[in-house]
């Protein structure tokens, strides 16, 4: 039996089967048929316990979501301390922790942005900020990135991959168009006419895989929408919050974004909470019609309270010191493995400790995810390129887990490699 307090199960083979009866049939399945049977259950730093018993060391962290571990301390200490005060607050009204987090958020935003507005979800803040840029522009059409992924709410599920925009009939190519990866030439005559709103970037594409831009590109899409008169939003909701070893990696391009989303690791993992921050063109509907987006859950003050914790403690200079450290250890560790399997780890995308490892298969990542699965390790492959794994160590990681891990990921691509080989000279 499994007394969770207010529910019980007792097995995880009777929530496995209630998953697919009641919850999603299809994404249970698909686990289950990956060879991942993973119903999680305690979880504490960056450690998964599935209901067997048995630990992973928490690779994935849910997109960054998971940035300062599990049930951090301090930061469920502060939640804790809140909910004797607040709860999720009055959306209509002036909040004291709402305006708390705003101004911190400003304090720490790139130069220019001026103004903050909540949602529940990341899809909801990018809904923001599509919504944001239409108002000031005057234009409807919004471009993004070949294999984009940017949440599943209504505006943002348009900007995103057919794969998630199709299925619910949002693919709109007369208002969403995309244009390749690091393609500039395509880029600027997706502006030419002059009718587009916004171009919407994640710094590094996450879940097509990190592909790191090219020195200059960035920098030189910012300079194509101020020539045609488009705003620059910068998605940071999985490269921000000290995951490139600044908290925000847009400004390591040197780039002041009209509008900039964040989202995933902002409270910690403890309270939904996202935010779209505007620079003063991005945020007039605010001064013209404050109700002209309402969230209820949107800015939840006990989320609040998390999130300036987390804020809090992501921005102490040794929290900075400490992700370089992690970085510049995995990097060292990563390159020793590539050295042994350079004709199957053939890439190392890194910035920080956001890393995508490159396989040459058209689903290594698959190979690998399952490998280091069975040696203890959570990591995810790339959705929209299985080639790649999405490798996410912790900012706040100690250098002892971060050694374990690159043994465990050493065998795992041994052993992925010579899997992945059998079974396609099987298949021939």
């Amino acid at each position: 039996m499994h007394d969770y307090g207010s529910f019980t199960f007792e097995s995880k083979s009777e929530v496995l089967e209630k998953s697919k009866r009641f919850w999603n049939p299809d994404k249970t399945q698909f686990w289950t048929d990956a060879g991942v049977d993973l119903v999680i259950d305690r979880r504490e730093d960056y450690f998964l316990w599935d209901m067997s018993g048995r630990r992973l060391i928490d690779l994935h962290l849910n997109g960054g979501t998971y940035n300062l571990g599990h049930r951090n301390a301090e930061v469920v200490a502060a939640v804790s301390d809140a909910m004797t005060r607040f709860d999720v607050g009055n959306h209509h009204f002036p909040s004291v922790a709402r305006t708390a987090l705003a101004e911190a958020l400003i304090q720490t935003a790139p130069s220019g942005l001026t103004k903050v507005a909540y949602g529940s979800g990341g899809g909801e803040a990018i809904d923001i900020a599509l919504k944001s840029a239409r108002h000031a522009t005057g234009k409807r059409k919004i471009v993004s990135i070949v294999k984009a992924y940017h949440g599943h709410t209504g505006l943002a599920l348009a900007t995103g991959d057919d794969r998630f925009a199709k299925i619910f009939l949002s693919d709109r190519p007369d208002e969403f168009v995309q244009v390749p990866f690091g393609d500039l030439a395509a880029m600027e005559q997706a502006l030419s006419r002059r009718d587009v709103a916004a171009v919407i970037m994640e710094t590094i594409p996450a879940t097509y895989g990190f592909p790191l831009p090219e020195p200059g590109y960035l920098e030189a899409v910012k300079a194509l929408t101020e020539t045609y008169d488009a705003l620059y939003i910068a998605d940071e909701v999985q490269t921000g919050l000290m995951r490139t070893g600044e908290l925000w990696g847009i400004t390591k391009h040197g780039i002041t974004p009209d509008i900039m989303v964040t989202g995933k690791g902002l409270s910690g993992g403890i309270y939904p909470i996202t935010a779209a921050l505007l620079n003063d063109r991005a945020a007039q509907w605010l001064d013209q019609d404050g109700f002209a987006h309402i969230s209820t859950f949107g800015g939840a003050e006990i989320g609040c309270v998390a999130a300036l914790k987390t804020l809090e403690i992501t921005t102490r200079p040794e929290v900075r010191s400490m992700v370089h450290y992690i970085a510049a250890l995995m990097r060292e560790g990563l390159e020793a493995i590539q050295a042994q399997y350079p004709d199957w780890l053939v890439g190392i995308r890194q910035n920080g400790v956001v890393v995508g490892l490159e396989f040459d298969h058209p689903e290594g990542a698959k190979y690998v995810m399952r490998q280091l699965y069975e040696l203890g390790v959570w990591a995810i492959f790339s959705t929209l390129d299985p080639r790649v794994l999405q490798f996410k160590p912790g900012i706040l990681m100690p250098r002892n887990l971060c050694e374990d891990v690159l043994d465990r990921l050493d065998v795992a691509v041994g052993r992925a490699r010579s899997e992945a080989r059998n079974t396609d000279r099987r298949a021939k």
